[in-house]
């Protein structure tokens, strides 16, 4: 313990995952480094012919308890705990012959797996690992001496450290290990502590609510040039583990960083285009809401077809597809307009080079997602506090004809159309579609009558007919007034929650106008 940056000599190495463990162990021992390790790990080290010595050899004590026990000991956290170069502590490990530990590497027993599994309670328990997280944190509490590893990813790294500095490692490379160290065990804390809670919460026991703290954590992807705004700073951090088919875990392949506004206005075009599985379908965000959206029997089609709903407001947008983009989509994109992003399941090398030609346009190859997205959860800040709830997966209760006169089929497939477009506008949201396509989009507006006047007169502005077309309203007609602007400009069938007091007297406006309405029991704000 007498040299404060010590070459390792002397490793604990208890592995959950044991990916990469022989590699690692192999390279060790060409630098003759001692390895400790426990239970499994042990037994295979063993049996690949390295030698180790038992955790309970070096603590004189054997594992109890089914496992529970092993490596909570004075020997062990002495080892790691113990200062180098401190006088006192020296005299303290050479009375107790506790030996010095240089190398920590440790993965925690899969509780947050075991969870997502669906497995029973007492299985859950029995994944939180105790002896795990204390020698974490005592290693990296140490870690002007000690080097602690958490992830398998950073096995190369530090093997190339113990190549670059005579089997040392350096102090700014054991504060970034450190820090990642107390990262994973308080995300692991927090995953326990948000399940028993939310558990605790029940009457059933059961871990489905919303515990009585609530613990998150993401890693930092971009330090981004600014925020929303030039004179805010901004970063954008992704989960642990992101969902497939996400703005979170998607590779870019050409052009500029990504903008703070960027990954907003990506996410709300991909999550809207998700929506769309049987055709070929294209959406464009700007501001963070659909200003055309389309399907058609190629990506090229629907691109064009969503462009022409609103060519002022695509300038500048972000546009996501639902199939994989190829020369001639991309090609029409840059050569027409000018594009922020351009996001896709996967890219041809045709259409990579399209867009390269645009060296600031953004280029993303999201991957496929699940047709059923996974249950998650929203969250959003507000002055001093955080708002949670479950994601807004659903698209309709169910479709109930509310008026006299039923839909067509053609104006039913335009009212799911028009739904679908619909949840991912702000609120108030209408929206006006036909034969697939938007033909018009009222964002955000106080009044709802607004949004659908200004659906109707966006659409006039882009030489689009609103005749016959299909009208979604995300939240329930409170009056008569916003369904009769929908009629006048044109509309013949509505698709809009239903619920309100008036419902009555909506239904009865809208068998007068001649329209066919359906209600689908699931309203869709968003704020």
């Amino acid at each position: 313990m007498k040299d404060p940056n010590p070459r390792i000599r002397r490793a604990l190495i208890s592995l959950s995952d044991k990916a990469g463990l022989d590699d690692l162990a192999h390279a060790l021992a060409q630098w003759n480094v001692e390895l400790i390790s426990t239970g499994g790990t042990a037994a295979k080290l063993k049996g690949a012919g390295f030698a180790v010595t038992d955790v309970a050899d070096v603590t004189g004590f054997p594992e109890i308890m089914d496992g529970r026990v092993k490596t909570l000991h004075p020997a062990v956290h002495g080892g790691l705990l113990g200062v180098r170069g401190n006088p006192e502590h020296i005299a303290a490990a050479e009375k107790h012959k506790i030996a010095a530990i240089d190398l920590l590497i440790v993965n925690l027993y899969p509780f947050e797996q075991t969870l997502a599994s669906g497995a029973p309670f007492d299985d859950c328990v029995e994944n939180i690992d105790i002896g795990g997280p204390a020698m974490i944190r005592a290693a990296a509490k140490n870690h002007a001496s000690v080097t602690v590893l958490v992830d398998g990813d950073d096995y190369a790294a530090l093997l190339a450290e113990m190549a670059a500095n005579h089997g040392k490692t350096t102090p700014e490379f054991r504060k970034r290990m450190a820090a990642k160290a107390y990262a994973r065990t308080a995300a692991y804390d927090g995953a326990i502590s948000n399940w028993l809670g939310a558990a605790a919460e029940s009457a059933e026991g059961k871990a489905d609510g919303f515990p009585p703290t609530f613990s998150s954590q993401y890693r930092k992807s971009i330090d981004m040039r600014y925020g929303e705004n030039p004179h805010q700073r901004g970063a954008f951090y992704v989960a642990r583990n992101p969902d497939p088919g996400t703005v979170s875990s998607a590779r870019q392949l050409l052009g500029k960083e990504l903008s703070y506004n960027n990954v907003a206005d990506s996410d709300a075009a991909l999550e809207c285009v998700k929506s769309f599985a049987d055709r070929p379908a294209c959406v464009i965000v700007k501001h963070a809401n659909p200003c055309g959206v389309a399907e058609a029997d190629t990506l090229l089609a629907a691109y064009d077809r969503a462009y022409r709903t609103d060519t002022e407001s695509a300038f500048g947008g972000i546009i996501a597809f639902n199939r994989e983009l190829d020369g001639a989509t991309a090609s029409a994109i840059v050569d027409r307009q000018f594009v922020e992003v351009i996001l896709a399941p996967s890219v041809t090398d045709e259409a990579k080079e399209a867009v390269s030609a645009k060296k600031n346009v953004r280029l993303l190859a999201t991957g496929e997602w699940p047709l059923v997205a996974p249950p998650r959860l929203d969250a959003k800040t507000v002055a001093g506090g955080l708002l949670v709830q479950e994601a807004d997966l659903a698209l309709y209760d169910r479709l109930h004809v509310a008026t006299n006169r039923q839909p067509t089929a053609a104006e039913m497939a335009d009212l799911v159309f028009a739904w679908k477009v619909a949840k991912f506008v702000k609120s108030n949201a209408i929206v006006y579609a036909k034969d697939g396509a938007t033909v018009g989009i009222g964002a955000g507006q106080m009044s709802r009558v607004n949004s659908s006047r200004i659906a109707a007169i966006k659409a006039e502005m882009a030489g689009l007919d609103v005749k016959g077309s299909a009208v979604a309203s995300d939240a329930f007609f409170p009056f008569a007034d916003g369904l009769l602007a929908a009629a006048e400009a044109g509309a013949t069938s509505v698709i809009q929650p239903g619920g309100s007091m008036r419902d009555d007297e909506v239904i009865r406006a809208a068998d007068e106008a001649g329209l066919a309405m359906v209600f689908t029991g699931h309203r869709h704000f968003r704020h």
